[in-house]
């Protein structure tokens, strides 16, 4: 059933807050910081930023989540609530229990879903920041999936910041199908974008195609500057195996830009954040 005005309260209250904190800082970052390289730019981006607020970021990995919870400031996390497909985190309180209590997780519908239509805006208005997964589903192979519009039309709609986050290696680290990292500590890399808003007069499917945009290049120029896969690259793979399937041959590639010499993101240490605090 649909949670009502006093249920909401639940999101920003004070022992739920409390026990997620334990909960990721002394179970699910531990963990995570030990199995995966994280590394995280655009600090400076946050500075600015006060709930109520939405994230956006490509998603491919089960780690994804723990990533950028574990990757924000305290006064950012502390009451972000992770938006989680109804039909299958909420459907059995073995799933729903721990994905509310390590990620503050609320249902979204999809497939043609209605019984938590509203939801999202509610939690808005209440104050609550959200990570929304545009693409509405994790990807399979790594490539990227056209944003639904959604998000952006609760940013218009009650006047919030979009952050656009991109996660560059997480595909790598924990593909589809994998029910725990790959050993050797691969690298993962989250990159927060500046806050976006809507422009005076912008429709939310144009809106959404900027987002969508934004997080392409924040992935992109990472991946580039630490030679890994870019969204292009990913997109290519799919049309090869696609292809082989068919035994069609495809032209190449166009050429890529060449490796940026300097750090993508100036100012910031190298490592990043390499291990959780003590």
């Amino acid at each position: 059933m649909p949670e009502d005005a006093d249920d909401l309260g639940k999101y920003s209250a004070t022992p739920q807050a409390l026990a997620r904190r334990v909960a990721q800082q002394f179970v699910m970052k531990p963990y995570v910081w030990s199995a995966l390289s994280v590394n995280v730019h655009g600090e400076r981006h946050l500075d600015d930023l006060q709930a109520p607020f939405i994230i956006v970021a490509n998603h491919s990995s089960h780690v994804d989540t723990t990533v950028i919870f574990g990757s924000l400031p305290r006064r950012l996390s502390r009451n972000l609530a992770a938006g989680a497909a109804a039909d299958y985190f909420f459907k059995q309180k073995i799933k729903s229990l721990p994905t509310r209590l390590f990620f503050n997780a609320y249902p979204i519908d999809r497939g043609g879903m209605r019984a938590h239509q509203g939801m999202s805006g509610k939690l808005l208005d209440e104050g609550v920041p959200l990570l929304i997964y545009p693409e509405g589903t994790r990807s399979r192979t790594g490539a990227m999936a056209k944003f639904k519009n959604g998000v952006a039309a609760l940013s218009i709609q009650h006047d919030v910041p979009v952050l656009p986050i991109a996660l560059v290696g997480a595909y790598a680290a924990m593909p589809y199908g994998q029910n725990l990292p790959v050993p050797g500590r691969p690298p993962v890399h989250i990159v927060f974008g500046h806050p976006q808003r809507a422009l005076p007069g912008e429709s939310a499917p144009r809106y959404t195609e900027r987002l969508y945009n934004k997080v392409v290049e924040l992935h992109d120029t990472t991946a580039r500057a630490y030679g890994m896969p870019t969204q292009a690259d990913f997109q290519r793979q799919v049309a090869l195996r696609a292809a082989a399937a068919r035994n069609v041959e495809l032209p190449p590639l166009p050429p890529q830009p060449p490796l940026p010499l300097q750090d993508p993101h100036p100012g910031e240490p190298a490592g990043g954040t390499d291990a959780p605090p003590a």
